[in-house]
């Protein structure tokens, strides 16, 4: 579901010291440079609302984050979440910026070397195969993601759906990632941390369960061939 249009969004965002409102791709390359310390660098692709985001990066104040949504709408309501859990405390480990995740290569770069990707929830698009391109764990976006992470650098993969899930794992493996963990029941699984997303919940109070796994980058010896469709 859209969210509406907010005429206070765009505003609360520009104001905002840690907000990148303007095109991020300037920052290729040079994202560490944002970050008050040299921390471990992790994105986050789809943040949506922030529920999940905020309790992460307060918990994890060791590491730096960089929060990714295609809305200011959206990103302006993080914003809102995360500086209630902060509190009084100064947001320095986290930055929101504004991108559509299909082309995340032009913002990151190799020097980046980020250490680990989230991606939750994502739209699964059908079973379409012109429709499965737009999935954020199809080759033609893992391979975008092995551009720019580090050497063993991993991938946390959280879904409801069951054939974006059993297609992923596919996927991770033409393009040359380890699966080191997976569940189909992360709630029944007792691993540790997780942090609920509006989704998760949503989805969970449904009876649906959450899918997840870690996949870590590995030695790809043989490209996976975008052109074909699937």
């Amino acid at each position: 579901m859209r969210m509406r249009k907010k005429k206070w969004a765009l505003p609360e965002l520009e104001a905002c010291p840690w907000a990148l409102t303007e095109d991020c791709d300037r920052f290729r390359g040079r994202w560490r440079s944002l970050f008050p310390r040299e921390q471990p660098l992790h994105i986050e692709l789809g943040c949506g609302k922030g529920v999940s985001t905020s309790e992460m990066a307060w918990a994890e104040r060791n590491v730096n984050f960089v929060a990714i949504d295609i809305s200011s709408d959206v990103l302006a309501v993080a914003r809102r979440n995360i500086v209630a859990r902060y509190g009084d405390a100064p947001v320095e480990n986290i930055r929101l910026a504004i991108k559509e995740c299909t082309f995340i290569e032009k913002a990151f770069a190799p020097e980046d070397g980020v250490e680990r990707i989230y991606i939750s929830f994502c739209n699964p698009w059908g079973q379409r195969d012109r429709h499965k391109k737009r999935r954020l764990t199809h080759p033609r976006q893992l391979m975008q993601y092995r551009s720019f992470l580090a050497d063993g650098g991993e991938i946390w993969f959280k879904t409801d759906d069951d054939g974006l899930f059993a297609d992923s794992l596919d996927y991770f493996a033409q393009c040359g990632f380890v699966i080191r963990y997976i569940t189909r029941d992360l709630h029944a699984s007792g691993f540790s941390p997780n942090y609920v997303s509006e989704h998760e919940k949503m989805f969970t109070e449904q009876g649906v369960k959450t899918k997840f796994l870690i996949a870590v980058k590995g030695t790809l010896e043989t490209p996976p061939d975008l052109t074909k469709r699937k």
